[in-house]
């Protein structure tokens, strides 16, 4: 069964985000679903495509291929007898450029691109500098999960600059940065474009600090990994902060090791709730299994960070909260958690307002993130910072 979006009109509201955000690269739809994640109004339904597909040939490293039209050159290749690696996933939405093969010669989005007649394919793109789409530089006050907390104490000057990552794993209906996130047309950049544009905000803005945030930027692992490594080349000074910050989800311990490798020394880490229905509520994950190993996988960041980096990388523990997906039962669990691995952590409280598809959401007020902050402190927790309307609390 084929699937397309169609679009609900009772339901646009012509905020043209299908046209300067996330906008579709194909003549008609290949039903990759990119537009139906991304609408903010939820005007975008699936529906069955039962339209008679002609066959189309394709060239896919040197062998001809007999494929329906009117798919996504993803699905193409699978048919095919290609296959994605699952524990390295994509985003599916065109930012992170993880997909990406060689088309006629040039780096192609497999994601969002639909198959045509005549196409030949390279799969190895290991010769081509990867791509990824980026928002930023921009310089911080504050910082993000692993920015310690004591640089940005008592002061109002620029402590850190950052770029954030376009494509996420994760569906959050109640994403924070979603302009940066479903973005699919700005132009991408290769990880040394962008670690050489970061490091000349970080001299433009005399700060330490440089941080990537998204989105999620572990996605296009090859890509993040270079960008590190040339980051740690131009900024070979011992103050330089090469700042992660992450959900965890894919951060497994091999991951890590080579972040470390490349430079990381501030890595953060967002696991979504503890509870695993909070998980999926959060997240938009419905698949139970996945939902499940990208829970277990996110904790598991910050034992092992805790256990093998804690002299090498200052370490965060970011925690979403609003009253509408978590209680403060749940807060508890989580203190607790958190506390068994070492409570000297930091750990950031992110007050999550509303946005995107959770525009019915009420921003938590600034005294019920005092309560929030009073209750971790209260299991053990002693570096806990919570980010509300009148900026953050820290320790």
């Amino acid at each position: 069964m084929h699937l397309k979006v169609a679009v609900d009109r009772s339901l646009c509201r012509e905020c043209n985000f299908c046209r300067d955000v996330s906008r579709c690269v194909n003549a008609s739809c290949v039903g990759c679903l990119a537009c139906y994640y991304a609408c903010p109004y939820e005007a975008r339904k699936i529906v069955e495509d039962d339209r008679k597909r002609s066959v189309v040939k394709i060239s896919v490293d040197g062998v001809e291929h007999s494929v329906p039209e009117g798919l996504t050159l993803k699905e193409a290749l699978k048919l095919c007898g290609y296959s994605f690696d699952s524990l390295h996933p994509l985003c599916g939405l065109g930012g992170c450029w993880a997909c990406a093969v060689l088309v006629d010669g040039e780096l192609t989005r497999s994601c969002i691109t639909g198959v045509r007649d005549g196409m030949i394919i390279k799969t190895d793109v290991s010769g081509v500098s990867p791509l990824r789409i980026i928002h930023g530089p921009a310089p911080h006050t504050v910082g993000g999960k692993a920015t310690p907390w004591f640089e940005a104490r008592g002061s109002d000057r620029f402590i850190e600059v950052a770029i954030w990552t376009a494509g996420c794993n994760l569906r959050c209906r109640s994403c924070q940065n979603y302009t940066v996130t479903y973005d699919n047309l700005s132009a991408p950049y290769t990880p040394y474009e962008a670690a050489r544009l970061v490091t000349y905000y970080r001299r433009l803005y005399g700060v330490n600090g440089m941080a990537i945030s998204g989105g999620e930027p572990t996605l296009n692992r090859r890509w993040l990994i270079d960008y590190f490594r040339e980051l740690r080349v131009l900024n070979p000074d011992r103050e330089a902060r090469l700042h992660l910050d992450s959900n965890g989800t894919i951060l497994t311990p091999k991951y890590i090791d080579e972040l470390v490798e490349a430079g990381v020394n501030n890595i953060g880490v967002e696991p979504k709730g503890l509870r695993l229905e909070t998980f999926m509520n959060i997240t938009g994950i419905t698949d139970r299994r996945l939902a499940e190993l990208y829970l277990k996988t996110s904790w598991d960041a910050v034992r092992y960070l805790v256990d093998n980096y804690r002299d090498r990388v200052y370490i965060g523990v970011g925690i979403p909260y609003n009253r509408v997906f978590m209680g403060f039962d749940e807060l508890a669990e989580i203190g607790y958690r958190i506390a068994s691995i070492d409570p000297e952590i930091q750990v950031c409280i992110l007050d999550y307002f509303p946005v995107f598809r959770r525009r019915d959401m009420k921003r938590p007020s600034y005294w019920e993130m005092l309560k929030v902050k009073k209750l971790l402190n209260g299991i053990g927790l002693r570096c806990v910072i919570v980010q509300t309307v009148l900026g953050h609390v820290g320790p």
